[in-house]
């Protein structure tokens, strides 16, 4: 039987002009041992979430959070905060691991610099993972193809330091694990805003003060960070 680990990648940021008020890229990589059974732990969640109301369907931190798109109609607070609640346990309840990637524009950097400085960092923390990431079989990446430029530097990367690697496109309503790795970017912006003391109202509406952020949501998901 192959051994095979699972990647799942989110990104959050882009590549355009350098603004202020989010100067940031970085990508998450959940990784998850395919001989680590989870379906009962995403049954429970599928549970949770039917339970709470909302329809089957990517749940995605960030607009929720802010209150923005499928999260528009519900004007319950309680509610947006329950399923938040409901993906933090689901998150870090499981056997899995990640790295985060992530650098800060700045003023007048070109595309070119931005793509070159992204392409090392993640090169970097992979390399620094090289030995648990060869001790597998196959490794498959999930991705749901988001972003162009990340897709081509995440097939570059990959194919030249691992072997036996799989590309797969993903539809994020159908992988807990990629909404993991979108829950895994906010929480990661959110300790950097949290350094920063730059947290905006909404956030502070859901977590309280940065420092209760870190002490009470962040700290048991970044057990999970390989460093």
């Amino acid at each position: 039987m192959e051994n095979i680990l699972s990647v799942f990648i989110d990104e959050s940021g882009d590549f355009g002009e350098f603004s202020a008020k989010s100067p940031y890229y970085m990508v998450s990589m959940v990784f998850h041992e395919q001989n680590i059974d989870i379906s009962e732990d995403i049954s429970i969640l599928d549970r949770h979430i039917r339970e709470l109301g909302f329809p089957p369907h990517a749940v995605h931190m960030g607009p929720l959070i802010r209150r923005e798109s499928i999260y528009l109609r519900y004007d319950d607070k309680f509610k947006r905060a329950s399923l938040i609640n409901t993906m933090y346990h689901f998150a870090r309840k499981l056997d899995i691991h990640y790295i985060c990637p992530v650098i800060c524009k700045t003023e007048n950097q070109s595309f070119l610099d931005v793509y070159g400085k992204l392409s090392r960092e993640i090169s970097s923390q992979l390399r620094a993972q090289a030995d648990y990431l060869n001790s597998f079989d196959k490794i498959i990446i999930y991705y749901d193809n988001g972003q162009h430029e990340l897709t081509k530097i995440l097939t570059s990367v990959f194919n030249i330091l691992f072997t036996n690697i799989e590309f797969r496109k993903v539809a994020p309503a159908d992988y807990k694990l990629f909404q993991v790795a979108d829950l895994i970017c906010t929480w990661e912006l959110l300790a950097l805003k949290a350094s920063e003391g730059t947290f905006t109202g909404s956030e502070k509406e859901f977590f309280g003060s940065p420092s209760k952020f870190m002490k009470n949501r962040y700290k048991l998901i970044a057990k999970k960070k390989l460093l």
